[in-house]
């Protein structure tokens, strides 16, 4: 019984925070000091909960992905490639895509609460700059390579756990002149083949191993599924509130506190 409402809680997390601007990877790791449950290093797990990521993510923006491919393929028949959203999308994810592949142990030594609260504090202000600072108007029509490859470089430091992925990928796009939400367009469709790729070696993992795709499996995918389309309808509608990021942040920071306090009363 205990397995099961772990099952549950850890999809619930991934599927609120791999979207939300919070850092699904720094609460994961919480969640393991506090848990120590067996999932979060079971393969089948693991693919499940990118498996209903990525379907969110797809049926949610079913029509962005449409037009960007009709888009590229007639752009491929004319040869006009140069602001096509699927090549720079293709170019923005090559240097998180490298780092991912080489380095996935190397960057296992940042997976400590300290460094957590430390990235969720740092990420907050990076927020809260880009809210006060930043004029955003542009569309995705108006995105280019060069704003692709600063994204995607901006990207890399959502490898340490407490960033956020679509946080940091949010303020490089509304940095470049995006708006929110076209800022978190973008960051969700440059997460698709980021998914697919973690979801597509997670599975030959499980594979050549003796991991079984289980009930856990299909618990996980089936919550992990549901509440990240709840998770991706309550950012986009938060995006378009005046306070934006704003909340994100003061909650980052809150979270960043508890856990600085744990840690300080564990070690007295």
């Amino acid at each position: 019984m205990i397995i099961y409402l772990q099952t549950i809680l850890l999809s619930l997390v991934q599927a609120i925070t791999e979207f939300l601007p919070v850092s699904s990877s720094g609460h994961l790791i919480i969640f393991h000091n506090l848990l120590n449950s067996e999932l979060l290093n079971n393969l089948s797990f693991d693919v499940a909960l990118h498996g209903g990521s990525l379907l969110a993510i797809i049926i949610f923006f079913y029509k962005d992905i449409r037009i960007a491919i009709n888009d590229f393929i007639s752009n491929l028949k004319n040869k006009t490639l140069n602001n096509d959203l699927i090549l720079i999308i293709i170019i923005s994810i090559i240097p998180a895509g490298l780092i991912g592949f080489f380095l996935e142990e190397t960057i296992n030594i940042f997976r400590k609460p300290v460094i957590v609260a430390i990235a969720l504090i740092f990420g907050s202000i990076l927020f809260i700059l880009t809210e006060k600072f930043f004029k955003y108007r542009k569309d995705l029509s108006n995105i280019s390579i060069s704003n692709g490859i600063f994204i995607g470089i901006a990207q890399c430091l959502a490898f340490i756990p407490g960033m956020s992925r679509s946080g940091i990928t949010i303020v490089a796009g509304m940095n470049r002149g995006l708006s929110r939400t076209d800022a978190a367009r973008f960051s969700f469709l440059l997460a698709i083949p980021l998914l697919l790729g973690a979801f597509i070696k997670k599975t030959a993992d499980v594979l050549t191993s003796t991991a079984q795709l289980n009930t856990f499996f299909i618990l996980g995918f089936l919550i992990t599924f549901i509440f990240s389309l709840v998770a991706i309808k309550i950012l986009m509608k938060l995006l378009k509130s005046k306070f934006g990021l704003y909340g994100f942040a003061i909650y980052r920071i809150i979270v960043a506190i508890i856990i600085l306090l744990f840690l300080f009363r564990s070690t007295v």
